[in-house]
């Protein structure tokens, strides 16, 4: 397992522990390469920035990614560290030309953030240096990371301050061992558009801002927020699949109800749909679509 120190924004960190999130993006305006110093179920922590050189909380690590900052907005809104999107881009602009405003934002994806109050704040590890711009990693083995790791672990123990358990019932943070995290709506949205290779899973679409990521089962009928029970979909074949009308078999073929054409009578284009394998998956078997949100979605297909 391993840390990551990263250099906050005060403002950002003092907007989200008023928030209580279960989740964040914690962004980079300026930032176009990609960040490998974590593996996801790893702790991500919040440095402050000078003088206030003290380690204030964290998250468990998702994932890094690049996303427009209109997708990065609906998929995290105020979970951003901002009250509303024109802040949002205001923020961003401190750091960029106007001309430079399309470009991507670099995004390390943190659930489970914990905050914790000015008294139960670290000092930064003696070895930290003042050049440091966006941050240091400590695996755990050597000695400043586990010194470290032993301050992170007494403070997440305090029942005040003790961050959700896991799925596997346990403190996330009882050992030094990497696990899954859970994630939260944005951070399904944003691992199923990778997943799925920004591309839409039935017809290969990549206009980003059509595309939706979709729950197999709802995650109001006890879908989780996972990439097997997800579907990256164009925006009108996500709300005929939300209502029933299209569904994907088992071995991952498209199959449309009849009842579009009873209802609605029309429905030429979608039928050309029928019975054609989606044209995107997941590398992963692990990440495609599971056998059970899928028998699930059958039950509600209006064949």
């Amino acid at each position: 397992m391993k840390l990551f120190v990263g250099v906050t924004n005060n403002e950002w960190f003092r907007f989200l522990a008023n928030q209580e999130p279960d989740e964040v993006n914690f962004w980079r305006p300026r930032s176009q390469m990609e960040f490998r110093a974590l593996k996801p179920g790893d702790l991500f922590l919040f440095k402050l920035h000078s003088p206030l050189d003290f380690i204030a909380g964290g998250g468990v690590f998702v994932r890094h990614t690049f996303l427009p900052l209109a997708l990065a907005w609906q998929a995290f809104g105020e979970k951003n560290g901002v009250p509303d999107y024109d802040t949002f881009e205001r923020r961003i602009l401190e750091h960029r030309s106007p001309a430079e405003l399309h470009q991507q934002l670099g995004c390390t994806i943190l659930v489970e953030p914990f905050f914790w109050p000015r008294d139960a704040w670290i000092p930064i590890p003696k070895d930290w240096s003042k050049n440091i711009v966006t941050g240091k990693g400590y695996p755990v083995s050597s000695p400043s990371g586990a010194a470290l790791w032993a301050e992170v672990q007494a403070r997440l123990s305090r029942e005040t301050i003790l961050p959700t358990s896991t799925a596997e019932g346990t403190n996330r943070f009882g050992a030094p061992i990497t696990v899954r995290p859970r994630l939260g709506q944005g951070a399904f949205r944003v691992e199923v558009t990778d997943a799925y290779a920004r591309q839409c899973a039935i017809t290969g679409e990549k206009t980003l801002p059509a595309l939706e990521a979709g729950h197999i089962r709802p995650y109001a009928k006890n879908g989780p927020h996972e990439i097997r029970n997800g579907l990256l979909l164009r925006s009108d074949l996500h709300n005929l699949f939300d209502l029933g009308y299209l569904t994907v078999t088992f071995d991952y073929r498209v199959k449309v109800s009849r009842r579009i054409r009873d209802e609605f009578q029309n429905g030429r284009h979608y039928y050309a749909l029928d019975d054609q394998p989606l044209a995107v998956l997941p590398r992963g078997e692990e990440f495609r679509p599971a056998a059970e949100f899928l028998e699930w979605h059958h039950s509600i297909f209006n064949g």
